[in-house]
């Protein structure tokens, strides 16, 4: 495999020309039955492969999450970090909800600013990510999320992004650096809960333009036949709604194809460059 290298100013760079959307690629996952043996048996070069394709096809951000190890999760994450650091400056987006494994990479990482994915206005959250956040001022992916639960309204997640964002703001964190997520619910489970996601993400960017909205994707669609479909219609929606971030496949070509049509749509693609430069590279659906 080729090694592959990027700068800090390659990605600035792809941000200001291609599509406003920011995209974390979701593929380096210890969920996923087809990597979590690549991570355990420390498949170095197929991680790397990975990360690579997953750049070459939009990631602005590479996903990491050893979650399923359990006791061994920052060792794991570790390597992860090392690994795609090895041969790539995209940053990370790290998905952990452990402190001392979060710490533990922040101090070996090498590329531009991570995200830590993903804080919430729990109390245990609060008290033990927080100071990390403010610490090594990170990017953040603020999930509407308290004690009481995951929430059921747009006036709940509301009041919740408004707590989230003050005690970030508060700790020195840009609003820039803040990333909302609003608790996208299957619509499987609830025939609201995609009406409910997109008002949440309409009033939270009215109320607080400065931040970023940002959903997982294939959260819509959980338990529901034709997964794909109902996540693509979810991801037009939601960016016509103001939803400017997403964590999805970037190496599924049908999303990305609609996400730059999309961005064409919305007027954020001038004379539609991207889109056709897209097209020029074979990248859409013909």
């Amino acid at each position: 495999m080729n090694a592959f290298k990027v700068s800090y100013n390659d990605i600035i760079t792809f941000i200001n020309g291609g599509v406003w959307m920011i995209i974390i690629g979701e593929k380096i996952n210890s969920s996923l039955k087809a990597v979590k043996p690549l991570i355990e048996s420390n498949d170095k070069f197929a991680i790397q492969e990975i990360a690579k394709n997953q750049y070459d096809m939009g990631a602005e951000y590479i996903d990491i999450n050893t979650s399923s190890f359990q006791e061994n999760e920052a060792l794991m994450l570790e390597w992860l970090v090392n690994t795609i650091q090895e041969v790539s400056e995209v940053p990370f987006s790290i998905s952990s909800l452990n402190p001392s494994a979060i710490e533990r990479v922040l101090k070996i990482n090498r590329n531009s600013k991570p995200i830590i994915n993903s804080l919430s206005d729990q109390e245990e959250s609060i008290i033990t990510l927080l100071p990390i956040i403010s610490e090594y001022k990170t990017r953040v992916i603020a999930l509407c999320m308290d004690d009481s639960g995951m929430p059921e309204t747009v006036d709940e997640r509301l009041s919740i992004a408004d707590r989230l964002i003050n005690k970030l703001t508060s700790k020195g964190i840009k609003a820039d650096d803040i990333f909302i997520d609003p608790v996208v619910r299957p619509v499987g489970t609830n025939s609201k809960y995609g009406v409910i996601a997109l008002d949440a993400i309409r009033s939270i960017k009215k109320n607080y333009p400065g931040v970023h909205i940002i959903c997982d994707l294939a959260n819509i669609s959980f338990g529901i036949p034709a997964r794909k479909l109902m996540n693509e219609a979810f991801l037009i929606a939601a960016m016509t709604a103001g939803m400017d971030g997403v964590i999805l496949d970037p190496l599924d070509s049908k999303i990305m194809a609609l996400l730059y049509a999309g961005d064409a749509l919305l007027g954020t693609d001038d004379f539609c460059m991207n889109y056709m430069m897209k097209f020029r590279e074979g990248l859409l659906e013909k």
